[in-house]
């Protein structure tokens, strides 16, 4: 699964992982601090000395301030393209895969776009405050700003809107194609050991349906996880500065950084609770594939032979189809209830921390909005399990049907499903 696609896979995660984990102490311990020597942005002037702006106007501050974060995002981009290149460039060399230059500089550019989208909902978040602030400024006193005014924040949205959508119309498309090339590697290298896999249980499905739905299921769950990651780092800092203005909690009172402590905690509840409501669920999901197999490839051998697919064992099979559909509808039943619920009362979880604040008048609206916008994401980030429990249940059954593939190749026994099933249907000669 991994093999025929990644160089190395465990090292190669195992590194990227580490590798992330030192840039990114690297880049708040030391490395930020040196743009105004390395950066290319000083070769526009975007870096000035600090006591040129000392006693300037308020707009000359401004100005400055902006210049410094614009030559701070492009010291930022710079530092990234070395990280990014210095990974790549060892594993395309030491790699020495087929297909590598996919697996690697496609998995880094996936990233890399994943951490550009979350910079652009920071924006958008940033932008909610400015824009709500000017909208409770005008319904609180008429004609205090201007239609150019409005209209200006507006087409700013649209300015970043653009981006986003540009980038993610590309983003998929490549996606797409770095998901068939995924596809193929393990189609190719399953295809070529069929002489060790043909007696297993729905090979032919394995082979065309499974690698296929692996691929792009272990590529949406990966990047939802870095996106969560990413997520999570860039709101975080953001969610721990806006919690100053909530003073208490109601029925607990004054808590420090209480939005952060409120996400978490809220989060933690919620995954555990799925994980618990939802723990048959995999092995339902791996028996139904197995008994929807069965019974498609007595219909397919009905086709060739009288013999087969008579009514009495069609309908015995399907009655096993039936009884397992049923048994997965009753454990979706409950797990549903559990789910949805949880994710609706979550919907009134920031709305109840803030209650105190808003009614002594201590939010503007702007503020206001930037918060719910900023809790949201940070407890969508630690609600990756929470959201994708479906999906994850989904892989793990696909999982389990590609290591008897895996087993058989590497003449491995084969799990206790597959064994019981050759027990009592032994394969043709």
């Amino acid at each position: 699964m991994f093999h025929s696609f990644f160089p190395k896979p465990k090292l190669f995660f195992l590194s990227f992982a580490l590798w992330a984990l030192v840039c990114v102490i690297g880049w708040y311990a030391k490395v930020q601090d040196l743009g105004g020597l390395l950066s290319l942005g000083s070769l526009f002037g975007v870096y000035f000395p600090a006591a040129l702006a000392e006693g300037a106007d308020a707009a000359a501050q401004a100005a400055f301030q902006s210049a410094q974060s614009t030559a701070l995002d492009v010291w930022l981009y710079q530092y990234m393209a070395v990280c990014y290149g210095l990974f790549i460039g060892a594993w395309v060399v030491y790699g020495g895969q087929k297909w590598a230059k996919w697996s690697v500089v496609g998995s880094g550019l996936i990233v890399f776009i994943t951490w550009f989208q979350v910079q652009v909902s920071v924006m958008i978040n940033e932008w909610y405050g400015s824009f709500y602030d000017l909208i409770q400024k005008a319904l609180s006193a008429p004609n205090s700003i201007t239609l150019d005014e409005y209209f200006a924040q507006l087409f700013t949205f649209a300015g970043i809107a653009f981006v986003f959508i540009a980038v993610a119309v590309l983003n998929s498309f490549f996606v797409s194609h770095y998901v068939f090339r995924w596809r193929t590697a393990m189609n190719n290298h399953y295809a070529s050991k069929w002489q060790q896999v043909r007696h297993i249980e729905g090979a032919s499905q394995r082979i065309q349906e499974d690698t296929m739905r692996f691929a792009s299921i272990v590529e949406t769950l990966g990047v939802r996880f870095l996106d969560s990651m990413m997520t999570l780092l860039a709101f975080l800092p953001v969610l721990w500065g806006l919690s100053a203005y909530v003073k208490e909690l109601p029925f607990i009172g004054e808590v420090p950084q209480a939005l952060v402590f409120i996400a978490i905690i809220w989060s933690i509840i919620g995954t555990t609770l799925l994980a618990v409501a939802g723990i048959r669920l995999p092995g339902l999901e791996f028996k139904n594939q197995r008994v929807e197999a069965a019974y498609r490839k007595e219909l397919v051998y009905g086709e060739d032979n009288a013999e087969r697919a008579e009514p009495i064992k069609l309908s015995e099979l399907f009655s096993n189809v039936r009884k397992n559909y049923f048994n997965l509808y009753a454990n979706y039943l409950y797990f549903n209830i559990v789910r949805y619920g949880y994710l609706q009362a979550g919907v009134l979880v920031p709305l109840i921390a803030l209650g105190p604040s808003i009614v002594a008048g201590a939010l503007t609206l702007g503020i206001f909005q930037r918060i719910s916008n900023a809790f949201s994401q940070v407890e969508g980030s630690f609600q990756f399990l929470v959201n994708s429990w479906t999906t994850i249940v989904e892989l793990l059954s696909i999982y389990k049907r590609l290591k008897a593939f895996e087993a058989a190749i590497d003449d491995q026994p084969l799990p206790e499903e597959d064994s019981r099933y050759l027990e009592t249907h032994p394969p043709a000669e």
